[in-house]
């Protein structure tokens, strides 16, 4: 298409795939310990806990992107710790988008598979309990296999989400092109500079990405 800088689209469109890999990857992981975890277990302030989670949910981007500024920033002791341990600081860079995409998916990956661990029989967990299975063993042989439906749309909601993240993203990262630049930030700064092509490129991006994700979703 004549006018259009194919590197300068293709950046912020590999890097917010690579960075929603990434996020999805981890928040599957996490959301399962958490999910899984708190789905048989109950305690004493376990509501209030599952509220945490589920924060981000309904905080604006921004909140959480300040938020994590703070806890993240040169300010902080764990901001300090990962500057010294890895001679750099992690903000402005493409791991803070990381960070950013995983706070925002997590609350969405462990409502839904807390949900499909809800529908698996218990008594077929207990039974191989009483065969002798460790708790890892039930969970690896029982529960993931009877709620994998749950736990493979639990990971493409997560990807879907980290795709479209921007505003804790924006804080926390910035928007260097090549480097932190992802679509929905690249979007909103061809948007401000009167590139509406380019806008329209990247919007339809992320809308086809988006689309097969969710068509995959519904296909389960």
């Amino acid at each position: 298409m004549p006018g259009i800088d194919w590197n300068a689209f293709l950046s912020p469109v590999l890097l917010s795939v690579k960075v929603s890999l990434v996020a999805s990857a981890l928040v599957f992981v996490l959301g399962i310990a958490a999910a899984w975890g708190l789905s048989r277990r109950t305690f004493r302030g376990k509501t209030l806990l599952e509220t945490a989670l589920m924060l981000p949910l309904v905080l604006p981007p921004t909140v959480i992107g300040f938020i994590l500024l703070v806890l993240l920033g040169k300010k902080s002791w764990f901001g300090r710790w990962i500057e010294e341990w890895f001679a750099a600081p992690l903000i402005f860079t493409w791991w803070a988008a990381v960070i950013a995409a995983l706070v925002v998916a997590f609350p969405l990956v462990y409502q839904t598979m807390k949900v499909g661990f809800a529908s698996v029989d218990r008594n077929l967990e207990d039974a191989a309990r009483s065969a002798g299975a460790g708790e890892w063993q039930v969970l690896r042989y029982i529960t993931l296999p009877l709620a994998w439906r749950s736990l493979a749309t639990a990971y493409i909601l997560g990807f879907a989400r980290a795709l479209g993240e921007f505003g804790a993203t924006l804080m926390i990262a910035g928007n260097i092109p090549g480097k932190t630049q992802t679509v929905p930030t690249a979007i909103y700064m061809a948007v401000e500079s009167g590139r509406m092509t380019l806008a329209w490129w990247w919007t339809g991006s992320i809308i086809v990405i988006s689309f097969m994700m969710m068509l995959a979703v519904s296909r389960k």
